[in-house]
């Protein structure tokens, strides 16, 4: 890399070092220097030569100009582009790039075309049209998403998709970095910048984050935009906003850093400027109750508002805006304590700012007014006192080393002060509220990567330039440098891909300025050291500027001044004024305003103070954990009264810039520049002067420079060959290698090879070579022209020589031929002699050639054999060496091995012991958390009984050794009197003075040891009385902390009971919404069909979090089993499946935000109970249906005697009967829980009743059924004996009553015997039961153990769940503990209250089931009576013999076009029939041969009078091709398929209703096959709505595999070979973000034959016909969608060739669709809009009467399309005209008057409402076959 340091302005005026004087001609069109328009064109007269001093021009008012050139004068001029790259979407294509071809571009863009979009190489240049454009819609988002970034229209939204692309692509974090002046549009773009990644990265998991972050830029516009006299909503800070991605690339977080906040506006604005909105909002919102104790009025009132002596902004409404910003707030998490507090401070700001300073008479000091409103307000605003702000401002505090005295200040000291507190409570709140924004936007997910977008301040120069203009062109320095270099970079990675030969380029490179502000002892440096003096002024760190920086390039010392200074910036040269300079460096607030602040009584106000060693001017701010760092001092340092030891905001600022450069660094940066068109903020204004100074200032210009220096211009072979093959030669077109034919071309064309490049896939060329060899082209065209004029004047004059010809012919004719025959002779001859002459030559040389070859072949033979006898030798060396080789590897190869497993060894070592460290140290936090100290106080009571009787021994002890010590002084005291009395006797008897000494030594040693034994007894005491004291402590610490934890237990308790009522509130108000939802879903059949939709992808949802969520440990249930087990009667819930997602998706919305955090939580606990309560309902079934079979079974088996038969008539009566008093036994039970529970409901104490009385409930219920069973039995056993008694007494006198034998003497034997049959029965019944019994009771007890061992693998889940929960929650802190037992308490009692709700849900359906059965058994109740009837009047013998004929005559009946199955075979039916089905099975077949299988199925359920297999084989049936469908969700045949046979099933339920309004088209055979029993209606809605769902899944399915394809068939492919032209391509072009990956191209042909297979497919399957039209139709709206909005969207397809390819496309389809006979199905229609764009495309735009025929050709474009496709509008070669402004403007004004919506885009996701309509069915059910291939040989036909 080269740098080189010029003049900036002078960048782009660099020239080629090699001129070419030769293009310097006549009619060569220039640029020359204008003072007024920068650049003006000109056109040259007169061939120029070299060393001529004169250049002769004329402008284009036809004005001539002698144009002076020479070394003093002017460089020759620059170039103008061909007419054909005018208003190019790339800078980068223009043939010649220098400044005045980019300002020219620009500008016919933004006036004549309105774009305001331009890209400059990798930079977008976004000008500010000071007007609402229609193009930042969903729609153009939807259509930017997924798209290369060359392949459309310049957009803020292609860099956006660009950015999240590479992200997704490389895994590398991206940068998008705004910048401009102001009032250049930096701040919209940036917002719109986030728009985009928040539509396309939405969250995944609906905790709204994008809505977060599109809600803080409300606020920060509130805080930190004000207006000034550039911009009216002008940022006064700068933001990077990092927005955080998971590995799905979803948004889960944001964060913002923000810098150099101005606070000088908060006390001062100039002239028709404003202070921050904020201030303005509130005061127009003072009118409302809440904000009464404010005290404000009209910002006029206020002297920190009404300084720009004008509070409004025109179009803004202050009220309005701060409704939005209170929101904001709210979303954001923001409470009303928090909000109210923020108002305090910003209205104590403006009560601060109108506080009144009198000066005293003597001048240097002050006094406030008594009784001042405003300082009262303040003071009871922020809750501070009085008496002390009042003294504190008028005062100070000096601290000298030997006192402390309060010195007064005079009026301006004080009113500066007061400014300064001002701007420091400001910018506090200012630094809160952006710290609490990124807490909001925080997430605990781990970010995967980001991407931040920068809107930072652009260069600026006043009049008068300080401290802050300083810092933003500082930062502008430091990333224009970044921006040089990353340009320079990519230039070089383009080189090296295309493998081109890489030449240094030189760049302006401005590290010297930045080492000027920022090196040692530069100008910060110096700044920082003067505000470290004492008495440190500005004018003394001027002068040490002029002293140390005056031999430097870039800073100067004006020349009129001693108080400022002149930096030379890489865009311009800025003077600064140094007053002030030391002030803002300091940021000084005095030290006692800021300790009374701290001690008010809002916590808020206090808070944002209590780090004293925070800075007053955080130039940053970040929640973020990895760029915050908290620096503390390493001692103590003593206070200096009025200063705070802290860091400058010089060196804050340019540590927080020094941050975000290595951010910038570390990311892929995309550059969006914002041009200011003009001052007046005009609409669609462009002013050169003001446009270039941006564009120097900004880096386009300097982008241009280095593009140009290398090879600007860039074609891929192919599009090379397309656009120059007229300049080929015809020998050339025949090479096949394209490549080969361009470098051939270029070669001939061009002589100098230093003016291109042959890369890999790319030529390269210089600048200007692509407009000369336009030139060639166009010579070329002009040559080709001629030829055709000269041919045919030539074919004229031919015409008349060929009559003159045609006579000399016949004369040559003859003279020829005597010629011919006699040349023809002479020919024979001498091929004869030149064949004897061959065969002797050849005989010759043929000996000779034989005799060579045999020596030859010898020699070869020696010599190979030696050759091969040397390899063989060199082979046995190298094998030898290989073997010495392979050892000595081996032994190298295990050294290293073992030297490597001893540093893993080590490695493993050290990491153990580092894991053994962390493991302590939680052990140790552990320890010392709140959960420790509970575990700890659990036996503090022991302990303390422990303790105190520890006490009373050592009292005891105490008391003991006092006692002995009180025994052993009296001992000794009474030792001792003896020894004085024996004393005095030696004494008195001898006088000898040696034993005197004696006794007095012992009497001493007496002494001392009494003196030791009373100090250790005094130590003992004291030992004694500190362990008490200790103890008592001890014990009054542990009664404090139990008390704080009772405290704390009962507070949660309140906190609990309080969320339950708002939960059910909640609950409440959700079901009445629910309810408004429902009413307004039967309105719009489109509304109707979209909520369709979306409950698919809501249930598709479900389904994937439950997936997800159980695939560890949980398996889910079937699809197919939950449908079977489904009891309800009503359609719309008749799969538990369906009403559980249902349940599931309305409980997370009424939850809200605020409980999103649990939502998986509740879906857990809600599946789970699901499955139980299934579980139980279908061992419910199991039985009811085992019952019925036993019943059925004991009916239709014949008996063989007629005891048999009764018993079982008996038995089956009282069985009806047990039935019917269980089910009033049911619904009084149903009653008296339903009662019970909605008392415990209501009660809702605690969650300890809840769930004792939800125990409670389960006990009584399970005993009252143990009972109802025990009871029934014993009934049933007495009342069947009691039957069959009565019956055998009635056969007994019937009998004695036929024979009339009275044989008294034989009679007592036959009773006997009929006593000992009877007994025999009754044993026999009681076997039975008791058998019955016991089976019941084996079922009894599977079941139950079926339950434990479920209960089990629940409880097991359960104790694992709270393992993983008491291990998250050990590794909280004690605070975090606390909150996190709440949440787990809160989702407890949320969970409990769902399952009683369900458990109510569920006891109610059995209920309803129950009274279902009830009334079918009443309805059979009269045919069994009939029946049993019949049974007593007919012999018993006669019922075998009927039964039989019945099976004769069954046997005998026609087929009747019913199926028969068995219960136990309906998941098998549905298995082969849906499940396991494949379209190719049935396709031989009936079309929806499925469809009516089941039907006849179902019309044998109806037949037979069985609702409940009616009920359970449709909602098998349903449920089955749902789950079909989700798994071939991507497959259109499957999708086909079912949509045919589901709407075949549908037709059928209609065909065969018995209504009459569906019966008219049927034959007399059908009519009799209608249904008999059942009326389906509710489940033809359910089968209608499936069918919608199946068209809109086919509709989704069909577009996506389509979608690749439309672009690249209608628009891209050549349909019509060599009419497509091709265009200079700029940067993006030719660097796409996805170069080399974009999908294949696609040609018409492929996307008729893909719509063709579509067709073939749904009639294969029997698809109605107005239905697959249907869905032509809604494709061809699809393709027309896709492609006009690409047409609208992309400038190189706007020319009249692409018109041509379209309509000659457009009308194959039209064929296609006349060959399919689907002229009439409307799809016509929906292409209508991109005919009209072909259209509008080829026809002249001149003149008038050209633009009333585009008015009335296109009515079906919108008057935006219409002028957006003329606005793009491009000509291919310079034949051609372009369109002009007034032109388009004359289509405006015609089309004003239309009432269109005003419509850009089309909407590629609406769909059309589809229509089922009737159609019946002309087969009849008997004549079908049901092929063997199926495997249904389970059915019977009946």
């Amino acid at each position: 890399m080269k740098r080189q340091q010029k003049e900036p302005n002078t960048i782009a005026k660099k020239q080629e070092e090699k001129i070419d004087y030769e293009v310097y001609c006549q009619y060569t069109r220039v640029w020359i220097p204008d003072p007024e328009d920068v650049w003006r064109a000109a056109e040259i007269i007169k061939d120029y030569t070299e060393g001529e001093p004169i250049l002769y021009l004329k402008l284009e008012d036809e004005t001539p100009l002698e144009y002076r050139i020479g070394p003093k004068d002017n460089a020759l001029p620059f170039l103008r582009n061909p007419d054909i790259l005018v208003g190019e979407n790339d800078l980068t294509a223009l043939s010649y790039l220098h400044e005045p071809a980019v300002l020219h571009n620009l500008k016919v863009r933004f006036t004549e075309s309105n774009h305001i979009y331009t890209y400059c190489g990798i930079v977008l240049v976004a000008i500010n049209p000071y007007e609402q454009l229609q193009i930042y819609g969903e729609e153009v988002i939807n259509a930017y998403s997924g798209q290369n970034m060359g392949d459309m229209d310049p957009h803020i939204f292609a860099v956006a998709e660009e950015a999240y692309k590479q992200m997704a692509r490389d895994e590398r974090n991206q940068s998008i970095i705004v910048s401009g002046e102001s009032g250049a549009g930096k701040t919209v773009s940036a917002k719109y910048a986030m728009r985009f990644f928040a539509t396309v990265g939405g969250s995944a998991n609906d905790t709204n984050v994008e809505e977060k972050v599109l809600a803080s830029s409300p606020i920060m516009e509130a805080i930190g935009n004000a207006k000034t006299t550039r911009n009216d909503n002008s940022s006064r800070f700068g933001k990077y906003i990092q927005i955080g991605f998971d590995r799905s690339y979803h948004i889960i977080g944001a964060n913002m850093r923000t810098y150099l906040l101005e606070k000088s506006r908060v006390v001062f604005q100039a002239e028709d400027e404003r202070n921050y909105h904020i201030f303005y909002q509130l005061c127009a919102s003072a009118s409302l109750p809440e904000f009464k104790d404010l005290a404000l009025t009209s910002a006029e009132d206020f002297i920190f508002t009404s300084q720009g002596e004008n509070i409004f902004i025109e179009g803004v409404n202050d009220a309005e805006d701060f409704e939005k910003t209170r929101e904001a707030f709210t979303l954001l998490g923001v409470n009303d304590s928090n909000q109210s507090s923020i108002f305090r401070i910003i209205a104590s700001i403006l009560h601060l700012g109108n506080v009144e300073i009198c000066s005293e008479r003597d001048g240097d000091s002050c006094h406030i007014l008594k009784n001042d409103p405003h300082l009262a307000h303040f003071c009871q605003l922020l809750g501070v006192e009085l008496e002390q702000m009042e003294h504190w401002l008028c005062h100070r505090k000096l601290v000298t080393t030997s006192e402390t005295y309060v010195k007064n200040m005079s009026r301006k000291q004080a009113a500066n002060a007061r400014d300064a507190l001002a701007k420091h409570i400001y910018a506090h709140m200012f630094d809160w509220i952006v710290e609490y924004v990124n807490k909001s936007l925080h997430t605990s997910s781990k970010q995967h990567s980001f991407i931040g977008v920068l809107d930072i301040y652009g260069f600026e120069t006043f009049e008068i330039n300080s401290f802050e203009q300083f810092c933003i062109n500082y930062a502008n320095e430091k990333l224009q440098q970044q921006f040089n270099q990353h340009v320079f970079k990519l230039e070089q990675e383009e080189y090296v891909k295309e493998q081109i030969p890489w030449t240094l380029i030189d760049f302006y490179d401005n590290q010297p300025c930045i080492d000027v502000i920022e090196a040692k002892l530069g100008i910060l440096d110096l700044l920082d050291e003067e505000c470290k003096v004492p008495k440190g002024t500005d004018q003394n760190w001027c002068q040490k500027l002029y002293d140390r920086l005056s031999s430097s390039v870039h800073f100067q010392k004006p020349r009129m001044s001693n108080t400022s200074f002149i930096v030379i910036h890489f865009a311009d040269k800025v003077e600064y004024q140094c007053d002030g300079f030391l002030e803002k460096n300091r940021d000084t607030v005095y030290e006692e305003q800021i300790n009374i602040l701290k001690a008010s009584k809002f916590q808020l106000m206090a808070d944002l103070f209590q780090d004293t060693n925070k800075d007053s001017s955080i130039s940053t701010s970040s929640s973020s954990k990895s760029s915050r760092v908290n620096v503390r001092a390493s001692k103590p340092t003593p206070k200096v009264p009025n200063k705070e030891h802290r860091k400058t905001v010089g060196h804050q600022f340019r540590s927080s810039l020094q941050l975000l450069m290595e951010t910038l660094n570390a990311t892929t940066p995309h550059y969006v520049r914002c041009i200011k068109p003009n001052d007046e903020k005009e609409a669609f204004s462009f002013e050169s002067r003001r446009a270039v100074q941006q564009l120097r200032a900004c880096g386009v210009l300097e982008t241009i420079r280095i593009s140009a220096a290398g090879y600007p211009s860039r074609w891929t072979y192919p599009d090379f060959f397309n656009r120059y093959r007229v300049l080929m030669k015809k020998s050339d077109m025949t090479v096949g290698d394209k490549k080969l034919v361009c470098r051939n071309l270029l070669e001939t064309l061009v002589k100098d090879p230093d003016k291109f490049q042959f890369g890999k896939t790319k030529i390269f060329f210089r600048a200007g070579q692509v407009a000369y060899l336009e030139k060639l082209r166009a010579d070329k065209f002009r040559s080709a022209c001629i030829k055709i004029q000269k041919t045919v004047r030539g074919w004229l004059q031919r015409v008349r020589y060929q009559k003159i010809r045609k006579s000399a012919i016949n004369l040559q004719r003859y003279g020829r031929g005597y010629m011919a025959r006699r040349y023809a002779e002479q020919l024979r001859l001498t091929r004869a002699a030149l064949i004897f002459q061959k065969q002797y030559r050849m005989v010759r040389e043929r000996r000779d050639y034989l005799r060579v070859r045999q020596a030859v072949v010898t020699i070869q033979a020696f010599t190979r054999g030696m050759l091969t006898r040397r390899i063989f030798q060199e082979f046995l060396l190298h094998h030898k060496a290989m073997i010495i080789q392979k050892h000595v590897r081996g032994w190298l190869t295990r050294r290293k091995f073992r030297r490597a497993r001893n540093a893993a060894i080590t490695i493993q070592c050290a990491y153990r012991l580092m894991r053994a460290k962390r493991e302590l140290k939680q052990l140790k936090i552990e320890a010392r958390s709140a959960q420790h100290l509970k575990k700890l106080n659990t036996g503090m009571e022991n302990k303390i009984v422990q303790l105190q009787r520890k006490m009373d021994d050592q009292t005891s002890d105490l008391k003991t050794q006092n006692e002995q010590l009180v025994v052993a002084k009296a001992s000794l005291g009474s030792e001792v009197n003896k020894l004085q009395k024996e004393l005095e006797m030696m004494r008195s008897r001898q006088g000898d003075g040696s034993q005197l000494t004696s006794l007095q030594d012992e009497l001493e040693k007496l002494r001392a040891e009494l003196q030791e034994a009373h100090t250790h007894m005094k130590k003992l005491e004291e030992k004694h009385s500190n362990e008490k004291m200790g103890l008592e402590q001890r014990v009054e610490e542990l009664d404090r902390e139990n008390s704080m934890l009772k405290s704390e237990k009962e507070e949660m308790n309140r906190r609990i009971l309080h969320h339950s009522k708002s939960t059910e509130d909640q609950e409440s108000s959700a079901s009445q919404s629910v309810g408004r939802v429902q009413a307004e879903l039967d309105e719009e059949r489109q509304r109707y069909q979209n909520l369709l939709r979306e409950f698919s992808r809501l249930e598709q949802r479900y389904d994937n979090l439950q997936e997800a969520k159980f695939q560890p440990g949980h398996k889910r249930n079937n699809s197919t089993q939950s449908s079977l087990e489904s009891d309800s009667n009503y359609p719309s819930i008749s799969t538990s499946e369906l009403g559980d997602t249902d349940d599931a998706i309305q409980l997370v919305e009424e939850m809200g935000v605020e409980k999103a955090a649990m939502d998986i939580g509740v879906f857990m606990k809600l599946q789970k109970r699901v499955r139980e309560l299934e579980q139980e309902r279908k061992r419910l079934q199991v039985n009811l249906e085992k019952m019925e079979d036993q019943v059925n079974c004991k009916g239709i088996e014949p008996k063989t005697t007629s005891e048999q038969e009764s018993e079982d008539l008996a038995y089956n009566s009282l069985k009806r009967q047990e039935l019917e008093s269980e089910n009033k036994k049911l619904k009084n039970d149903l009653n008296e829980l339903r009662k019970a529970i909605a008392d415990r409901a209501s009660q809702n104490s605690s969650s300890n009743e809840l769930q004792d009385g939800y125990n409670l409930l389960l006990g009584q219920l399970k005993a009252a059924n143990e009972e109802l069973e025990v009871r029934k039995e014993e009934v049933l056993i007495l009342r069947t004996q009691i039957v069959s008694a009565a019956h055998q007494k009635e056969e007994t006198t019937n009998q004695i009553e036929t024979n009339n034998v009275p044989e008294w003497t034989n009679s007592k034997k036959p009773i006997d015997k009929e006593e000992a049959v009877r007994a025999y029965h009754g044993l026999c019944e009681s076997k039975k039961l008791l058998e019955a019994q016991l089976q019941s009771q084996a079922r009894k007890h599977e079941d139950e153990l079926a339950a434990f061992n479920t209960q089990i693998e629940l409880l097991k889940d359960d104790i694992e769940k709270k393992q993983e929960m008491l291990n998250h929650t050990m590794s909280l802190s004690p605070e975090a503990q606390v909150e996190y037992s709440v949440q787990q308490e809160i989702t407890r009692l949320t969970n409990d209250n769902l399952d009683l709700k369900e458990l109510v849900e569920k006891l109610e359906k059995n209920e309803r089931k129950l009274k279902k059965q009830l009334r079918i058994y009443m309805k059979k109740v009269p045919d069994m009576e009939v029946s049993l009837t019949a049974a007593s009047s007919q012999p018993t013998k006669a019922k075998p013999q009927l039964t039989r004929q019945v099976t004769v005559q069954r046997r005998e009946k026609d087929f009747e076009g019913m199926l028969e199955y068995y219960k136990e075979d309906e998941a098998l039916l549905v298995k082969t029939l849906i499940t396991d089905m494949k379209p190719n099975a049935v396709s031989a077949t009936v079309p929806c041969l499925p469809a009516y299988i089941l039907f006849m199925c179902i019309r044998h359920a109806d037949y037979i009078n069985d609702d409940q297999k009616v009920h359970s084989l449709l909602t098998s049936t349903i449920n089955a091709i749902k789950k079909v469908l989700k798994k071939n969700n991507n497959d259109f045949e499957m999708t086909s398929f079912w949509l045919a046979n589901t709407s075949r099933l549908l037709h059928c339920l209609k065909q065969y209703s018995g209504d009459e309004a569906f019966m008219t088209q049927n034959t007399a055979k059908q009519n009799e096959h209608c249904l008999k029993n059942f009326d389906l209606a509710e489940y033809r809605q359910v089968l209608s709505d499936l069918s919608i769902q199946i068209y809109q899944q086919l509709i989704k399915v069909a577009e996506h595999m389509m979608q690749p394809m439309i672009v690249s068939a209608m628009l891209e492919s050549e349909s019509i070979p060599s009419l497509a032209g091709v265009k200079p391509m700029g940067y993006r072009n030719r660097s796409s973000s996805m170069d080399g990956e974009g999908p294949g191209s696609y040609t018409l042909e492929a996307l008729i034959r893909q719509l063709g297979q579509f067709h073939s497919v749904m009639g294969e399957h029997g698809l109605d016909p107005e239905i697959a039209g249907q869905v032509v139709r809604q494709l061809f709206y699809s393709i027309n969608a896709v492609t006009l909005n690409n047409l609208l969207l992309r400038k190189d397809v706007c020319s009249w060739s692409t018109g041509m390819q379209l309509r000659y496309n457009i009308s194959q389809m039209e064929e296609w669709l006349r060959g399919k006979n689907l002229h009439q199905s409307g799809a016509v229609v929906n292409i209508e809009p991109v005919i009209q764009a072909a259209q509008l495309l080829q026809v002249k735009k001149k003149t008038s009467q050209d633009a009333e025929a585009i008015c009335s050709l296109c009515t079906s474009l919108t008057m935006q399309q219409i002028v957006k496709i003329l606005n793009l509008y491009t000509p291919l070669n310079e034949f051609e005209e372009r369109v002009t402004v007034s032109f388009i403007r004359n289509i405006q004004n015609r089309l004003q008057d239309t009432n269109d919506v005003p419509m850009l885009l089309v909407d590629t996701k609406h769909t059309f409402p589809v229509l089922f309509p009737y159609t019946p069915s002309a087969l009849s059910l008997e004549t079908l076959h049901i092929p063997a291939n199926l495997s249904l040989d389970f059915l019977t036909r009946v």
